[in-house]
């Protein structure tokens, strides 16, 4: 097998030169302003080992990444009930179509759209306050990361509250179809700032470590079960990518979860959990080069799950 720590310095090497970088997401003000030369990557290993190149211990908004998280949390409140509100088939769409949502009477094609991931966020809400609601997120996140340096970004949770409205939108259709049970303020809130949670790609490659260890973190501890991360996995695979969910399978072959902040978090079952970050998006609202990057990497490693 080749050597990882120098697969990753070779590809950092080959990003940085990439002249094509993607357009940062100019539409939350405060991602606007990140360098899209920006490029950093981290592999957590089953066996505890870390090996990590470029700017891997920068912390970026993991935005849309964060959505696993919810998830996780969200089943393990209230297990399968979850998917009588939600949905579990690849969208096809812009992740914050309306058309979509209004097509299949306010119940999201799955968690990994916006409309999707806000009803996650309404169902870890209910019987709390926003507040609680919040820490009950970020303390998951550090918990998974094993580093209470992970923090919410404030300034990037209020860029996205005050230029939000398609999202606030999709909340208040829900909401009339009574797929949303708390008040669109409240669970808004605390969508804006779960998405806002800022990690390095160290941290968040140790985050997902319970997707690729059956469940387990690379330490044993135990955060759902093997049928549990199975399933997110599926998700990731078939959704995580938005439009481009197919595209990502066939060029990567491996479960994966991106964030308009240019993060990527992807797994490789019983082996790695991956992030990369890369500021500049592609036309579907994914990292160009954390996508480009990936491919290489399971190519040059063999880790697509689809085998050689």
């Amino acid at each position: 097998m080749p050597d990882l720590a120098a697969t990753l310095e070779t590809i950092v090497d080959d990003m940085r030169r990439e002249t094509e970088r993607g357009a940062v997401a100019d539409y939350i003000p405060e991602l606007a302003k990140i360098d899209p030369r920006k490029f950093g990557v981290a592999v957590a290993l089953a066996d505890g080992r870390v090996a990590a190149a470029g700017d891997c211990d920068e912390p970026f908004s993991i935005q849309s990444v964060s959505k696993v998280f919810a998830l996780t949390l969200a089943l393990g409140k209230i297990g399968d009930a979850l998917w009588r509100r939600v949905g579990r088939e690849p969208s096809g769409n812009a992740f914050n179509s309306i058309i979509q949502l209004e097509y299949e009477r306010g119940v999201p094609r799955n968690p990994f759209i916006n409309a999707g991931a806000i009803v996650v966020t309404d169902a870890i809400l209910a019987g709390h306050k926003p507040r609680e609601a919040i820490g009950m997120i970020l303390r998951f996140a550090r918990e998974l990361a094993g580093a209470d340096s992970v923090v919410i970004d404030g300034a990037v949770a209020k860029s996205e509250s005050e230029t939000g409205f398609r999202n606030v939108a999709l909340a208040a259709y829900m909401k009339s179809f009574g797929n949303l049970l708390n008040p669109v303020d409240m669970t808004m809130g605390v969508y804006f700032h779960q998405c806002a949670i800022a990690m390095s790609c160290r941290q968040l490659a140790r985050a997902g470590g319970y997707l690729a260890a059956h469940g387990r973190q690379f330490d044993g501890h135990r955060v759902v079960t093997p049928e549990a991360a199975r399933r997110i996995n599926a998700l990731m695979l078939t959704c995580g990518h938005y439009a481009a969910s197919g595209d990502f399978a066939f060029r990567v072959g491996i479960p994966g979860k991106s964030g308009v902040g240019g993060g990527v978090l992807a797994t490789v079952p019983g082996v790695a959990s991956i992030a990369v970050w890369s500021p500049g998006l592609n036309a579907a609202g994914n990292s160009l080069l954390g996508t480009l990057a990936l491919e290489r990497l399971t190519h040059a490693m063999d880790w697509s799950i689809f085998g050689d």
